[in-house]
């Protein structure tokens, strides 16, 4: 026998469907389809006390949801807006805060903080943090960007991706280039070691011991790196290197290099000697452009992991920890992969260009 005190419910067809779509629900939205199963009960004639035992909330529970239905219907089940305190910040105060963020500076600084703004402004601190976390504005970072003024840049580009994307068969394809006067570096005192909470300590000054240069050619294909150290980086040396690889590599196969513009790579000392080694072929990379060279990728890791944070007292030292490092690299190499082609490229430069000009 139906509660006299409840009132009864009848659904539509549109008005079951959705109310079953609700209550399947696996993951989000529980509230909702916790309701909709509470107006499919009432729906089939259930108490409201057998409605909260079915699906384990209180009597009061059910009875809200059922009224709440027959009242407004499906828009009953969806919350509400809730009370809460009124917008102290108008949008014409955002405006203010994004157009003084973009368009102009502090009289005292390069940049806005969140400090200063509030008090040009007139705004709370935490006002204007929210403001910025909303628009994506970040006045306090910087980053860096050069664009290439090469007159054969597209060229280039096409030449160097297309070595990556699709290298010559019986041929070998070398990214070239040097680390010039890296530094045998010492702390003034020991370094401390990392405990629990606690990182690794070392002094901020230091002691220089010289400087050495390494040249190094990444193989595209097996990812292995050839290297020798010199104390200077001269025309000289660089054939120097341009020898090693010549009795590194097989004689069978010919030697593409991949290098930049330096002017040590031009010398006429530099062409005779390609001249007189037929196999091996120079591609150079746009002018400002070091970013397509692979082998920059693998000094990055030479320096992160092995230079920043080690300490020399010698160069003969330093060249150890090279040479070391780069067997180990050998040991185990991992072949840098090039996806990007040169149109995808061209075509990001050129979104760029447009942006930057535009602004």
């Amino acid at each position: 026998m139906p509660d006299p005190r409840a009132v009864s419910v009848v659904l539509s067809d549109e008005e079951r469907e959705q109310l079953e779509a609700w209550a399947r629900r696996p993951k989000s939205a529980q509230a909702l389809a916790m309701r909709s199963r509470v107006v499919l009960g009432a729906a089939e004639g259930l108490k409201n006390t057998e409605i909260g035992e079915r699906l384990g909330i209180t009597r009061g529970m059910a009875a809200k949801w059922r009224r709440r239905f027959v009242a407004e219907r499906l828009d009953g089940l969806v919350d509400e807006p809730r009370p809460g305190r009124p917008r102290t910040v108008t949008d014409a105060q955002v405006e203010q805060v994004i157009t003084a963020t973009l368009e102009r500076t502090p009289r005292n600084a390069t940049h806005w903080s969140t400090r200063s703004l509030a008090a040009e402004l007139g705004l709370s601190q935490s006002a204007v943090l929210r403001i910025w976390r909303a628009f994506g504005l970040q006045p306090h970072r910087r980053e860096v960007w050069k664009l290439s003024r090469d007159p054969q840049f597209v060229a280039k580009v096409r030449d160097v991706v297309g070595l990556y994307l699709d290298p010559p068969e019986r041929a070998v394809v070398l990214c070239v280039d040097e680390k010039s006067q890296i530094q045998a570096l010492d702390r003034t005192a020991p370094i401390l070691p990392m405990l629990p909470g606690t990182p690794e300590r070392a002094t901020h000054d230091y002691k220089r011991s010289g400087t050495s240069s390494l040249y190094a050619a990444l193989d595209l294909a097996s990812g292995k790196v050839i290297g020798s150290l010199h104390a200077r980086h001269r025309a000289i040396e660089f054939k120097r290197f341009l020898q090693t690889i010549d009795a590194e590599v097989p004689a069978h196969l010919d030697v593409h290099l991949i290098i930049d513009n330096a002017s040590t790579h031009k010398t006429p000392q530099i062409k005779r000697w390609l001249l007189a080694h037929p196999r091996f072929v120079v591609h150079f990379t746009p002018t400002s452009a070091s970013w397509l060279n692979l082998v920059e990728r693998w000094f990055g890791e030479l320096t992160t992991k092995s230079l920043r944070r080690g300490t020399h007292r010698s160069v003969r030292a330093l060249n150890a920890d090279i040479r070391a490092w780069i067997e180990g690299w050998n040991e185990n190499p991992r072949p840098y992969v090039w996806t990007t082609t040169a149109d995808q490229i061209l075509e990001s430069i050129a979104r760029y260009c447009t942006r930057i000009n535009e602004s």
